[in-house]
């Protein structure tokens, strides 16, 4: 029970409310309050509490605090343990009310240690306060311990273990499962600062280390491991330091390093403080056991020089340089086509290029004579001066024989390159026209050539008494112009358009003129020395000579005339083009004719020449029949009969008489005169003939020609049998002859002594029937034996008619003319 007494001490009386485990604000507190205000009145004094007095914190842990304050206080503050009242912040928020305040710590720190005072103001000033001791410690905490830590090999190596506790930790090192100390390890100590420490650190001390920390006031213990890792530098070799290589052959070479390290290093490939980068040139491979190697492909001029290999990882870098020597075949880079004007200088100049520097000479491709550097020729004119892949062939006095192609050679001991140029000549313009006199009559159009060679080509004009002529030339005149040529087509008018005209040519080297003359035309003189040759019955040859003169302009042809005596009427026969030979046809026998002859040109027909007389050939026998001869089929034989001279009329027949030498009866034969042979058969073997042949016209017979020939003996029947057949027929016959006595000789083999190809055959068709008996297999199987050996004859015989067949009919023909 509470009593009065107890109610008017404020003081006891709240420390019987605590006691009796009374909280602020609940419905008895303010009770109590009510009713201790009520009996004592304005006696209530003014009273703090803490609800904790002392506390104990790590670090990092949070803790609230309640103060609670009796009477009517107006103000309740916290003070730190500095006496500095605390401010609402982000580690520290304070919740008030009336009687009551709430202090909240958030992540405790080392520094917020200390004793915390909450004091209570009333109205009229007076103030109490109450405390709390806050003690923090600090457990056993590794601070940002990295694992992996690296070191490079061979320096000193550091372990850090950064570890705080309070009080100050205990820290013991670890490798393998066997403490670290420093008695038997003279390389590793452990540092104040509680980090390992390893003198010269090479790969063998790589691997897990652990840091335990320990706290023997609280029993407090913990350990982290940390993994060492010894970085070593690139070791890099190559296996060989310089290459040679040949350009522009699509060749490739290969650079190979060799790397060590750890960790792996990572290998580069430089060139001209360049990393090169993987492409359709360069390409780049990594291979296992730390090769590295660089592959250059279709490799260039610009491809020599100097390439690192570059191997990098932790603990540093090395490098190492191939040398690519790189041989470029010659190359003509510089030579061009020239122009030189007639008599003056020309320089040719030919660079090139290559690796080694090329040697450089020329050959004329004219002559094929060949300049090296330093020659000069007999005459002077040509001369060679090189340097340094660049070499100059002077001319001097350049003539119109230098025009044409000289050949540029570079040479070196890995090969060559030649290249052509052509030196073009320039000149005053040449005129060429030799013909200077030309000929035309009025109305008649002629051409006058003025022909020119020049460089560059010249323009041409043509000038008449001072006067140009234009391109569209005038009623009478017309210009038409081609390369190197121009012609005047002049159709002379009267005779003022005859006489002189001018062709003028000209280029920027010069000019130059050539004089030309139109003269007029006449007729051809009369031709001379008219002959008559090869006089027959019917034809005529005429011959004779030129003209002296033919009048300016060429002749055409030549007009022949002819006429017999009895009449007035003369026949034309012209030349062919302008032969003096003409050969008159159609002419009457045992006649007399006259002849002239005359020659046309363009201007008209000349005078005709002396007139000739002559006479034809009567008509006469035939001269005697040539005769050649051939032995014919069987007992037949074929006389050629080749034309002979007719007498002046055709041939009607031929009369051919023949017979043997032992006989004086003849026979008689008669062939059409249109025949050019004669058949004589059936004729005797063995026997020689003489044949008389006698031409018939209607003049009457000819002289006989005479002709002997002899007919062979009999021919053999086989021979003539087997000479229709080729060789192949026969050697096929044979053969097929030689397959019927191997049959043959193999049935008897198998009848007599059971043996042969068709005992084989017999046995394995056979061999299935053995429910025969052994004298009834003998019969089948000699059954199978005769049917098979003429099946196989009659095949032969068959194929032998088929081939007989093919005899020509022709042949059976003659082998019965023979027989018979």
């Amino acid at each position: 029970m509470i009593g009065a007494e107890s109610v008017c001490r404020p003081g006891r009386f709240l420390q019987q409310l605590k006691a009796d485990f009374l909280q602020p604000k609940t419905m008895m507190f303010q009770l109590v309050h009510l009713l201790g205000v009520l009996v004592c009145g304005s006696q209530a004094a003014l009273q703090v509490s803490i609800s904790l007095n002392k506390v104990e914190l790590s670090v990092g842990e949070s803790k609230f605090f309640i103060c609670t304050a009796i009477g009517e206080p107006v103000r309740l503050e916290w003070f730190n343990p500095q006496g500095e009242r605390i401010l609402p912040s982000k580690r520290m928020a304070l919740h008030s009310e009336t009687s009551r305040s709430r202090l909240i710590i958030y992540n405790a720190i080392i520094e917020d240690a200390g004793i915390y005072r909450c004091q209570a103001t009333d109205a009229n000033g007076h103030t109490e306060e109450a405390s709390v001791v806050l003690e923090i410690y600090q457990r056993l905490t590794f601070r940002d311990v990295q694992s992996p830590q690296e070191f490079r090999h061979g320096e000193t190596a550091e372990v850090v273990c950064d570890v705080i506790s309070s009080p100050v930790p205990v820290v013991v090192w670890y490798y393998q499962d066997k403490e670290i100390t420093e008695e038997h390890h003279s390389r590793f100590q452990v540092l104040p600062n509680n980090n390992l420490q390893i003198h010269q650190v090479t790969k063998a001390d790589e691997g897990v280390y652990r840091c335990e920390a320990s706290v023997e006031a609280r029993g407090e213990i913990d350990f982290v491991d940390i993994a060492m890792v010894v970085n070593v530098p690139p070791v890099l070799s190559v296996f060989q330091p310089a290459f040679n290589a040949t350009a522009d052959y699509q060749e490739s070479v290969t650079f190979t390093c060799m790397t060590s390290g750890s960790p792996d290093p990572l290998v580069t490939w430089h060139r001209k403080g360049q990393q090169l980068e993987p492409s359709e040139q360069y390409i780049i491979a990594r291979l296992e056991g730390g090769r590295s190697m660089l592959t250059i492909r279709n490799i260039r001029q610009g491809d020599g020089g100097t390439y690192t290999c570059r191997a990098t990882n932790k603990a540093g870098s090395q490098e190492r340089e191939i040398f690519l020597k790189v041989f470029v075949q010659p190359h003509i880079t510089q030579l061009k086509n020239v122009t030189a004007v007639e008599g003056s200088a020309a320089m040719i100049s030919c660079g090139a290029e290559g690796e080694p520097l090329p040697d450089i000479s020329w050959r004329r491709a004219s002559d094929g004579k060949a300049f090296t550097d330093g020659d000069k020729s007999q005459d002077g004119r040509f001369e060679v001066r090189g340097r340094h892949g660049k070499s100059v062939l002077t001319i001097s006095g350049v003539k119109l024989t230098d025009l044409g192609r000289f050949d540029c050679e570079a040479l070196s001991r890995i090969g060559g390159h030649q290249k052509s140029m052509f030196l073009d000549i320039e000149y005053i313009p040449k005129l060429l026209s030799n013909h200077t006199i030309f000929y035309s009559w009025e109305g008649n159009a002629v051409n006058i050539s003025c022909d020119v060679m020049s460089n560059p080509p010249a323009t041409m004009l043509w000038r008449r008494e001072r006067f140009t002529i234009s391109a569209e030339g005038t009623t009478n005149t017309r210009v038409h112009s081609a390369e190197g040529k121009s012609v005047l087509e002049v159709t002379p008018m009267s005779d003022r358009d005859f006489g002189r005209y001018n062709c003028t040519a000209r280029n920027n080297i010069g000019v130059r003129y050539q004089e030309f003359i139109l003269a007029q035309a006449d007729v051809p003189s009369s031709p001379y020395s008219v002959r008559l040759s090869a006089v027959s019955q019917r034809l005529a040859t005429v011959t004779f000579m030129k003209p002296d003169s033919h009048g300016g302009v060429p002749i055409s042809f030549y007009l022949v005339q002819y006429k017999d005596v009895g009449s007035q009427e003369w026949r034309d026969v012209k030349s062919h083009s302008i032969q003096t030979t003409v050969v008159l046809t159609a002419l009457e026998p045992n006649t007399t004719y006259e002849v002239r002859v005359a020659a046309v040109n363009g201007k008209g027909q000349g005078e005709f020449s002396h007139t000739e007389s002559f006479q034809t050939l009567p008509i006469r026998e035939p001269s005697p029949p040539a005769v050649h001869g051939q032995r014919g089929m069987g007992k037949a034989y074929r006389l050629g009969l080749v034309k002979q001279d007719d007498g002046g009329m055709p041939i009607v027949e031929y009369i051919v008489k023949y017979r043997t030498d032992k006989e004086e009866q003849w026979m008689t034969k008669l062939v059409p005169g249109m025949n050019d042979f004669a058949m004589l058969q059936p004729l005797q073997w063995n026997t020689r003939y003489e044949v008389e042949i006698t031409a018939r016209n209607v003049k009457g017979l000819s002289e006989p020609s005479f002709y002997q020939f002899f007919m062979p003996q009999k021919p053999d029947i086989t021979e003539s049998l087997f000479s229709g057949l080729g060789l192949g027929t026969v050697v096929g016959l044979g053969l097929g002859a030689l397959l019927v006595l191997l049959v043959l000789v193999d049935v008897g083999c198998f009848f007599l002594r059971h043996c042969g190809l068709l005992m084989c055959i017999t046995r394995s068709v056979c061999s299935k029937k053995t429910s025969t008996s052994g004298k009834g297999k003998e019969i089948e199987e000699g059954k199978a034996a005769y049917l098979l050996s003429r099946t196989f004859e009659e095949s032969l015989s068959c194929a032998a008619q088929n081939h007989l067949k093919h005899i020509h009919c022709e042949r059976e023909r003659r082998l019965i003319s023979i027989i018979y």
